[in-house]
């Protein structure tokens, strides 16, 4: 038996949960001395995070009669369109950081991604939240 799609709710609900999972993490991060499984703890929270922002995004556009998408790019520009998202270009970074990071390399090549995740994305996602929290209730 095929079960249901996720509603846009559910897929909110678990965004919020992977936020607040990475808030935590950012905090650590900022608060002791980085290691490189920290690190690499770090990212893959945050490309999870980021992934499930995605999916709210895909699911509120798809209720709304729009799509279907070719790829991250597409989603994030529709986003902006529609009132999503706020910064274009900050959303825009975040898919090609993430498209640039591989694990294989040294991870000190990817300072710049982890400083991002910190200071940057984290406060783009946590907009996102508000945003989403405003038009889902």
């Amino acid at each position: 038996m095929k079960s249901l799609p996720p509603s846009c709710e559910q897929c909110f609900e678990q965004f919020k949960i992977a936020l607040e999972d990475l808030r935590l993490f950012v905090g650590q991060e900022n608060a002791k001395t980085k290691s490189v499984n920290h690190s690499r703890e770090l990212i893959t929270d945050f490309e999870v995070t980021h992934e499930l922002a995605l999916k709210v995004i895909k699911t509120y556009l798809k209720n709304q009669g729009k799509g279907p998408f070719s790829g991250s790019r597409d989603l994030t520009i529709e986003a902006f369109h529609a009132d999503l998202i706020d910064d274009g270009k900050g959303w825009l970074d975040m898919v090609i950081d993430r498209i640039k990071y591989n694990p294989i390399y040294d991870l000190n090549t990817q300072k710049n991604f982890l400083d991002n995740i910190c200071h940057k994305y984290i406060q783009l996602l946590e907009k996102f939240e508000d945003t989403m929290e405003k038009k889902l209730y």
